[in-house]
């Protein structure tokens, strides 16, 4: 049985300049999709955008983060990444940042079209994933992950494929940390290709369209829109029926079952930890950027 469509929503974007920004998660219906609490796209306008003002920064500069882990794929451009650890890496398309934020870190990211290419485009999908609690205080730590270093699975009769971002697929197990059950699939369909996966009743699912429509269990989605399911049912099935390849981004994993109280881009189990996050920022406890 497929399972059933929960809610279906697209949220309004922000523009900033030639970049526009749309946030998914959380929303008006959902805090949380398994771990995950947050999901921004950040792609370009080709209406606007041109070479003399291909780059952005997103986050409005520096910025913290505690308790949570980040992770940043590039489905197109370059991202840039800088913190207070004193790293920076630099990925183009196909490659993933990941930070673990512990307890408390600055960084930053500046995304902008691939150097060396004529290719424009833009659009890069940046998730927060929540530690549980005893992780919250750990080291901060940074990886980054070159487009041939996240595991990719060619999918039945020559439909696409499926990159494993985050968690496991089969015998394909990603290299991303992970500190609880999760998983983060990036799905490419050729024209005419199907996906089938049979779910994990125990976990959430989610689904976000960045650039396409789509058919998902047998119900028409548009470019942009955020899907969420149900528990009912356990098969999730993609089909692209137009004459274009598309990608769909699938994620999700167990419910987050300790307290979640977030505050900027703190996120935390009490309020009182929210306090000494703002009170160590503030103290210089995060460090800061060196190398900007």
């Amino acid at each position: 049985m497929k399972k059933k469509i929960r809610f279906r929503v697209q949220s309004q974007c922000e523009c900033l300049d030639e970049i526009k920004v749309q946030q998914m998660l959380p929303n008006k219906f959902v805090q949380a999709i398994g771990p995950f609490v947050f999901l921004e796209h950040i792609f370009s306008d080709k209406q606007f955008l041109n070479e003399s003002h291909t780059q952005r920064m997103v986050g409005k500069h520096s910025h913290p983060h505690r308790g949570i882990a980040t992770i940043t794929y590039i489905l197109a451009g370059e991202v840039e990444h800088l913190d207070s650890l004193g790293n920076h890496g630099k990925l183009s398309s196909g490659g993933a940042h990941w930070m673990k934020a512990g307890k408390g870190v600055v960084h930053d990211e500046a995304v902008s079209s691939e150097r060396g290419t004529n290719n424009t485009d833009i659009s890069v999908v940046q998730f927060w994933i929540n530690l549980p609690a005893k992780h919250k205080s750990e080291e901060p730590n940074y990886f980054s992950f070159q487009p041939g270093e996240i595991p990719k699975q060619e999918l039945d009769n020559d439909g696409g494929w499926i990159k494993v971002v985050s968690g496991e697929y089969g015998n394909t197990i990603a290299k991303v940390p992970c500190y609880s059950k999760e998983f983060l699939y990036h799905i490419h369909l050729k024209a005419g290709g199907k996906f089938s996966i049979i779910t994990n009743m125990t976990f959430e699912y989610a689904a976000f369209l960045p650039a396409n429509k789509v058919v998902v269990n047998d119900i028409g989605f548009q470019a942009g829109e955020f899907i969420v399911f149900t528990s009912l049912g356990e098969i999730i099935e993609i089909v692209n029926n137009s004459k274009t390849a598309i990608d769909i981004i699938l994620f999700g994993g167990e419910p987050y079952i300790e307290p979640i109280v977030a505050d900027w881009t703190f996120v935390m189990n009490t309020p009182h930890e929210i306090t000494q996050a703002y009170n160590d920022y503030y103290d210089g406890k995060y460090g800061q950027i060196k190398n900007q």
